[in-house]
């Protein structure tokens, strides 16, 4: 008994497996969590080393380069890069995407541990960090307060931080720019020397002084007693009634007769503002596996408890959420999924003119896509960008096998045939091209699952989706389909006056059109050589017109409404100045940007204990801001246009030394083109960096230009004579010891209070380390006890550090970055960059290599295009094995070509770029148009062997397959087309997509409607004359 005959005879047992399947699915569905992107995983990992007091050159030599030696030969490695600053080397490691990160980690820990006995022996042991964009804050909170700014750090930590670290999912949460409190001892050094007083001396007598000890228990009658010490200082002003030494009469020296004591906030802070009012910000990462909308979720929902107990003057807002863009840009794909479903619905009703079968058709949409999301859930994945939009892309084709199959019943049915067996026979007839269909739509997507790197990342949950729900849309096509046809279908089904006035226009406009189609066919096959004459001129003219003139890019930038701006101004840049130019500029972006949402800004120094903002540039003269600018849907401006007016503005700026305008954050941030300058010297490296960054500034493609490597930082050395210093008892390391406490302070006791410590830093008041002057006139004391001042053991001399050494793949590098500008294509930056390249002079040692997303569109296009003749292989091989010849597939094959023209147009008329979606939209289209073609010249074979002449049976062919290819072909254009035409949160990622799919189709459709028959007449008359040209041989 077949297939289809048992889906007829048992229809219970059919509905109640896809019933179970949708109730699966349905389950699956409320489990799922959505994010913007599928999982990237860890591709890179991190090598710190620290090696104490060495210089950036130091640590080049001695711990960078015997570490890049080594880890070399890491299996899978793609760049190896590395990072020397003065007592710290970074090693990065980029891996390809997709790669076992565990493994490659092993694999680093093993060289490590071979090279560990080459390196110096103060250097520390190399630790090891995996990197990932799941590392990257998913919240930004800022918090502002009026009379409680002192205590911030403090309420923030106890009733901000330690509660939302609880919450499920979250990671490590840092707080930066809340005044930070130390108890500063400001010594008089003019006073310490007439005591003969040190700081060393009053930081520990301060340590001593300050202790609670436990002295033991003693025994008093049949009771136990602890017996404890406790002299804490209970408040910074009973640090002064310390006695820190004695004068020369024997009179006791008061900490307060030389001192002054400050229980304030650190100096040189970082300083953060929001909205103009300063506070702090929290910044929040997730643990690795959490997902960011979930963990969000469960923050806010804290938050809300954590505001009622906080003081009413602090106020908890949100800088950056990072869920907002991904259920944004997941509701407005469910958007188009809907759209695209009705549009759907609304074509097969109007071609088929009856709702039951339109019921039957449409049925098959939901089951099949919710069986992918069964995959989804069984692999752990979750609904994101990439997902819901293969979804989209399978709405218009999940029918196409339905109608296949449920025209050819109706037409059985309206023969007279009776609808059980009208189900059995019919669905028996076009089963076979309904299989290959789906196979030669499986040879498209299944080999998406096997891409390696970034886009396999990308595109393998699209390969696997697509696939399933095509294996499942047949499965109801062949066994569901007919099952229902065979209960709802009627002969001669009554219709309604509404029914007739609707579809009488329809059904005439659709006979109409296949009699006119039959008469042009009729033609066609007749002048044979005119069609395909034709068809050559528009195939080569329209190359001709679009492929010199065709723009080419990476990934689509996405418009994710939030800036993150960098300003450097030159170095040495007092904070007064820095914070001066920062309250101006908010003023001002304020004023002249309607759309922000929040503005938050910072600047200073990083608190070391904070790890992730001591990880960002930072320093006295650099200003970091984060802008909120709302949905896209809410402006009347792009992320990108903002940019550029900001760019411009910064530009003109002549205090600002360098400035940094970023858009977004991770992924479909904007285009890239990096210009790497390998060769070991500085100063020509420099020159060609700098020469190369101001050509391209003066280019209209590139909105912005930085160069790596930074300034040189001005220092004063304190170069002691070492003779000198051993002539008064002293070694180096207590002279600069002795320096270092004065100006940064000594540190030897912290004051507790509530459960906290805080830092009783020892050294000079303000006002005596304010100059050169001031650290001459620093005083040691030698071995006897003598006073020295610096000046007579030493030069302080005024120089500059050797900036930070970058490598790349073991050789020095400096990177020149220009972000394109809004209006052209990455291939058009490229292309002036490579005429800078080659204008300037490089000298032979030196090498400039192009390299940011134009290396990765360059590694994803060679990938795409080798599985592009992969696929178009595979497809042909599955129709050669339907069609069992060589000729009839070779003839199909035809389509492809003529798609890839549709998407030249559709590429020039909206003036896009040629990038990886577009790619895609051409693999996914060598699957689609080839299903037109399988379903004509099956139906022509038929007809053949039934005894007509070719050139009948394609006519016959072409009229009675005309109405099921018109309705595939419309079911999945006009699918595409909300996916084409959206504007919501992140369309930008798919609309090249739909675009091509869309014009790639029609176009096909309406040139090889005619160009295929044309064309398989020609090749079956050549076969029949040349077999009856042997058979007559034969007799012969």
């Amino acid at each position: 008994m077949s297939l289809y005959r048992t889906s007829v005879n048992k229809p219970v047992t059919i509905a109640l497996i896809f019933i179970a399947v949708a109730i699966f699915g349905v389950f699956s569905l409320t489990r799922l969590s959505t994010n913007l992107f599928p999982d990237m995983g860890e591709n890179t990992i991190l090598v710190v080393t620290s090696y104490s007091g060495a210089s950036a050159a130091d640590i080049e030599t001695n711990v960078s380069k015997p570490l890049e030696n080594a880890l070399n030969g890491v299996s899978n490695l793609k760049h190896l890069s590395s990072t020397s600053k003065e007592n710290i080397s970074v090693i990065s490691l980029e891996f390809e995407y997709g790669i076992d990160i565990t493994e490659a980690t092993n694999d680093v820990r093993d060289k490590l541990d071979m090279v560990a006995q080459m390196l110096p022996d103060a250097v520390s042991t190399p630790t090891i960090f995996k990197f990932s964009m799941e590392d990257m804050p998913i919240m930004l909170l800022s918090a502002t307060a009026a009379e409680s700014l002192n205590g911030l750090d403090k309420i923030l930590d106890d009733k901000v931080a330690t509660p939302l670290a609880r919450v499920n999912g979250v990671g490590t949460i840092s707080v930066s720019g809340a005044p930070k409190r130390e108890i500063q001892v400001f010594v008089d050094p003019d006073k310490l020397a007439a005591y003969g007083i040190t700081v060393e001396s009053i930081s520990s007598t301060l340590a001593y002084e300050n202790r609670n000890t436990p002295a033991g228990t003693i025994d008093i009658g049949s009771n136990t007693y602890s017996v404890r010490v406790e002299k804490e200082f209970k408040s910074a002003e009973e640090m002064l009634n310390v006695i820190v030494g004695t004068s020369n009469t024997g009179a006791p020296i008061y900490l307060r007769d030389v001192a002054v004591v400050n229980d304030g906030e650190q100096e040189r802070l970082q300083k953060v503002y929001s909205n103009g009012q300063q506070g702090a910000m929290i910044t929040i990462q997730k643990q690795t596996d959490a997902n960011t909308v979930q963990v969000i979720k469960g923050i806010k929902k804290e938050l809300k408890k954590i505001e009622k107990t906080l003081p009413s003057d602090i106020k908890i807002n949100v800088i950056v959420d990072g869920s907002l863009n991904i259920i944004d840009t997941i509701n407005s794909l469910k958007d188009t999924i809907l759209i695209t479903f009705i549009v759907v619905m609304a074509v097969v009703f109007l071609f088929l003119g009856r709702w039951r079968a339109t019921v039957i058709i449409v049925l098959s949409i939901p089951i099949s896509l919710i069986a992918s999301v069964i995959y989804l859930f069984a692999t752990g994945n979750t609904l994101n960008i990439i997902s819901m939009s293969a979804l989209t892309i399978a709405i218009g084709m999940v029918v196409d096998d339905a109608i296949v199959v449920l025209e050819n019943i109706s037409s059985h049915i309206d023969r007279g045939a009776k609808p059980k067996e009208a189900a059995v026979h019919a669905t028996q007839e076009v089963s076979i091209s309904v299989i290959a269909s789906t196979l030669t739509m499986l040879a498209v997507f299944l080999p998406l699952t096997m891409v390696d790197g970034i886009i396999g990342i990308f595109f393998k949950q699209l390969g696997w989706i697509v696939s399933i729900i095509m294996i499942v849309s047949t499965s109801a096509a062949l066994t569901l389909v007919p099952m229902m046809c065979s209960r709802m279908l009627k002969q001669n089904p009554r219709s309604h006056r509404w029914h007739t006035i609707l579809f009488t226009p329809i059904n005439k406009g659709l006979d109409a059109l296949s009699r006119g189609y039959g008469r042009l066919i009729n033609w066609a096959v007749t002048h044979r050589k005119t069609v395909v004459f034709i068809a050559i001129v528009i195939l080569f003219a329209t190359i001709g017109l679009t492929v010199p003139n065709m723009k080419s890019g990476f990934l689509p930038a996405m418009d994710q409404g939030r800036l993150s701006i960098s300003i450097e101004l030159p170095v040495g840049t007092g904070e007064e100045i820095t914070g001066q130019l920062a309250k101006d500029l908010y003023d001002k972006y304020k004023a002249e940007i309607p759309e922000i949402k929040m503005f938050n800004y910072n600047y200073g120094v990083a608190d070391e204990d904070n790890a992730f903002a001591s990880m960002q540039n930072n320093g006295t003269h650099i200003i970091s801001m984060n802008i909120d600018l709302g949905r896209k849907t809410e402006r009347n401006r792009s992320t990108q246009e903002i940019a550029e007016y900001i760019r411009k503005d910064l530009r003109n700026n002549s205090i600002i030394k360098k400035y940094n305008v970023s858009e977004g954050m991770g992924m479909g941030g904007a285009t890239t083109v990096k210009l790497e300058i390998y060769g070991y010297d500085f100063n020509n490296s420099d020159k060609i960096a700098f020469n190369l960054r101001d050509s391209l500034l003066n280019t209209p493609q590139f909105s912005q230009v930085l160069v790596s490597r930074d300034e040189y930082t001005p220092e004063y050395y304190v170069d002691f004579d070492r003779e000198k210093l051993r002539l008064n008892g002293i070694d180096v390391t207590t002279a600069s010891t002795m320096v270092r406490n004065r100006i940064n302070g000594s540190i030897m006791t912290y004051f507790r209070e509530d459960g906290d410590e805080y830092n009783v830093r020892v050294r000079y008041a303000p006002e005596f380390r304010q100059s050169i002057e001031d650290i001459e006139n620093i005083i040691l004391y030698g071995s006897q006890g003598q006073s020295i001042r610096v000046r007579d053991v030493a030069q302080v001399v005024e120089g500059m550090t050797p900036p930070k050494i970058e490598r790349k793949d073991r050789e020095r590098v400096v990177t020149v970055t220009g972000i394109v500008s809004k209006g052209y294509a990455l291939s058009e930056a490229v292309e002036v960059s490579q005429y800078f390249i080659e204008k300037a002079e490089i000298p032979a040692e030196f090498m400039v290599k192009i390299g940011g997303d134009y290396e990765n569109q360059q590694d994803s296009f060679s990938g795409l295009f080798t599985l592009l003749l992969l696929i178009v292989i595979l497809v042909y091989v599955v129709m050669a094995s339907q069609f069992e010849s060589l000729l009839d597939p070779f003839v199909i094959m035809f389509s492809v070509p003529f798609a890839i023209i549709g998407v030249l147009i559709g590429i020039t008329v909206h003036g896009m770029a040629l990038d990886v979606m577009a790619m895609i939209g051409i693999l996914i289209l060598v699957g689609i148009v080839v299903k037109n073609g399988i379903v004509l010249i099956d139906y022509a074979i038929l007809c053949h062997d039934r005894g007509m002449d070719i050139n009948t049976a394609v006519t016959t062919a072409s009229r009675q397959r005309l109405r099921p290819i018109l309705m595939t072909t419309l079911t999945t254009v006009l699918g595409m087309i909300p996916m084409a035409m959206g504007s919501g949160e992140g369309a930008e990622m798919w609309n090249g997509l739909g675009i091509t799919v869309s014009w790639g189709l029609s176009v096909s459709t309406l040139i090889t409607l005619v160009l295929i028959p044309t064309l398989y007449a020609a090749f079956v008359s050549r076969r029949e004359k040349r077999r009856a040209k042997k058979q007559l041989t034969i007799k012969n």
